[in-house]
């Protein structure tokens, strides 16, 4: 008979089992500081040996790392989705960049559809509660902060999803785009009016989302990320013609 008998866990396997679907879910983010030893132990009601051992046993996995004098912290497992020479062929080939847009249009239009079906209520609050935080910084002028904001409503979409596998793969997407690899940002907040109108088209993939209209939602992200990528283009083009430019004044200049 297919029977064994049943075994009780140990209180460190039980901690393991918690602490990697936190990371599993997006909860644990890649780089976050974990409370204390002895406070994370009080709330999960377990002795301090028990934490040690499930500690030490994600760290053995690569979850969690330590930094001395610092504490512990989740590993930045991100780091791997893309090899070195992959992330310098990226920042190096502007097609990299339209590419990047193309996958980032269908994978978070899919995103979106899944989080009007699929999100919570706690879900669709904390993108609206992200989008009132965009309204507030776009009539403060900080451009810096809208750009921030702008990816944290997109993560808050996938997340709102609920699918891990796409949580986590584009986690790694943003942060190549955070760390500047595969454009700026802040080059699409350069005009008043490109700002109101990347505001306005949150605005309505947020109405979209609010409502639960999955279509809806998608048309809106991929109509937004259209924009974006029209935009760039454009920035790309005006920069080419100004060197040319350049380089007919000089010449000019240089006749007279």
């Amino acid at each position: 008979m297919p029977f064994q008998k049943i075994q009780s866990e140990r209180l460190s396997s039980a901690v393991v089992r918690q602490i990697e679907l936190l990371i599993l879910r997006g909860i644990l983010r890649p780089g976050e500081r974990l409370p204390s030893e002895r406070e994370l132990s009080d709330r999960l009601g377990v002795s301090r040996p028990s934490l040690r051992d499930a500690v030490a046993e994600l760290q053995e996995q690569g979850l969690l790392t330590t930094r001395a004098g610092a504490g512990i912290y989740v590993a930045e497992v991100l780091g791997n989705a893309f090899s070195p020479a992959l992330v310098r062929l990226f920042a190096t080939h502007d097609e990299a960049v339209f590419d990047y847009l193309a996958f980032r249009r269908d994978m978070e239009g899919l995103a979106g559809g899944r989080a009007a079906r699929l999100g919570s209520e706690s879900d669709l609050k904390v993108v609206q509660a992200i989008f009132d935080k965009m309204v507030a910084a776009h009539q403060n002028r900080s451009g810096d902060e809208e750009a921030r904001l702008d990816a944290q409503f997109h993560m808050a979409i996938i997340e709102a999803g609920h699918n891990v596998v796409m949580l986590h793969m584009m986690r790694s997407m943003f942060d190549l785009l955070r760390e500047g690899v595969f454009y700026n940002r802040k080059i699409m907040f350069h005009q008043r009016t490109t700002r109101s109108a990347i505001l306005d088209q949150h605005r309505k993939i947020n109405e979209a989302l609010q409502a639960r209209d999955p279509a809806g939602t998608r048309a809106a992200i991929e109509a937004h990320l259209d924009y974006v990528e029209r935009g760039l283009a454009d920035q790309m083009k005006a920069e080419k013609n100004e060197v040319i430019a350049r380089q007919r004044l000089s010449q000019e200049l240089g006749d007279s």
